[in-house]
């Protein structure tokens, strides 16, 4: 797996999107159980308002998902100065800056959309930051993450209780921490809350952390550039409303976000499972 993952770095990004985008075909005409899900939770978010634009969203969707993985080499393996510099664009920096000012330290919310994985390396290569992540059942490819990830100034903590320790201790130093906010909680680390319409059990975790540190929220859309063009990144204040329950209004706030790029959202993702011994949602859509 390194050695493939060394051989496809060495391409250069705007060939590896081409292959992607037939990479996203052949996943998809191979997996009946991944394109059935990938097409109803597209269809059922009404993104699309019509049956063209569902199917225009469809295909470029595909070919965005394919894209996704023939990056990730590129952007783990490439020197951390160069993935850095291929950020092109950032709006809304300003929005860090001040959240970085009041001293408490900051989340960045990363959902999965684009190329989330940049904004790591790129906010990591400036100041200290941990981010969470869920460790795959490969050894393998585990070392590759730790690897592409844990450079510049970032750690990364496992999705359990000591990890939730170490992201609290980074933010009580006032440094950075990244969470993937539309990431399925398991059973008693969420709530059920509506995601387009649909009930999607929400963590509960990014509240937990706000109120144990007073922390500053802002969230980071990386996106993807046409052509292999490299990114640009999108940042945005996360703003709290005392009398709504966090769960919803940070559903409310990913849905607004995947609003504007839903061609490269990961739709594919199962955001609406039910976590072994939670309880079942309700049984009418959430609005």
């Amino acid at each position: 797996m390194t050695l493939l993952f060394n051989f496809l770095s060495r391409l250069p990004l705007p060939l590896l999107y081409r292959l992607g985008g037939l990479l996203g075909w052949l996943i998809y005409w191979s997996s009946g159980r991944y394109a059935a899900r990938l097409r109803e939770n597209l269809h059922s978010s009404g993104v699309a308002g019509t049956e063209f634009e569902y199917k225009a969203l469809l295909h470029a969707n595909i070919r965005e998902a394919g894209r996704s993985v023939l990056e990730l080499p590129w952007v783990w393996r490439r020197p951390l100065q160069q993935v850095v510099d291929n950020v092109q664009q950032c709006h809304g920096w300003a929005h860090f800056q001040a959240a970085q000012a009041q001293g408490r330290g900051v989340i960045v919310l990363t959902p999965h959309i684009g190329c989330f994985e940049v904004i790591g390396l790129y906010v990591a290569a400036k100041f200290p930051m941990t981010c969470m992540y869920r460790p795959p059942r490969y050894p393998a490819l585990d070392k590759l993450m730790h690897q592409g990830r844990e450079r510049g100034q970032m750690k990364l903590a496992p999705t359990d209780l000591g990890g939730v320790r170490l992201l609290l201790k980074a933010l009580k130093r006032g440094e950075v921490i990244g969470v993937l906010p539309d990431q399925a909680p398991g059973n008693g680390e969420g709530e059920w809350a509506p995601f387009f319409g649909r009930p999607a059990y929400t963590m509960t975790l990014l509240g937990r952390l706000v109120q144990s540190s007073g922390a500053s929220v802002v969230m980071c859309l990386g996106e993807r550039l046409p052509r292999g063009e490299g990114y640009a990144l999108h940042f945005s204040p996360f703003e709290f409303d005392a009398d709504t329950s966090v769960p919803v209004q940070l559903n409310a706030a990913l849905e607004a976000l995947i609003r504007r790029h839903p061609e490269q959202y990961l739709w594919s993702y199962n955001r609406y499972k039910v976590p072994r011994g939670a309880n079942l949602p309700p049984a009418e859509g959430m609005h």
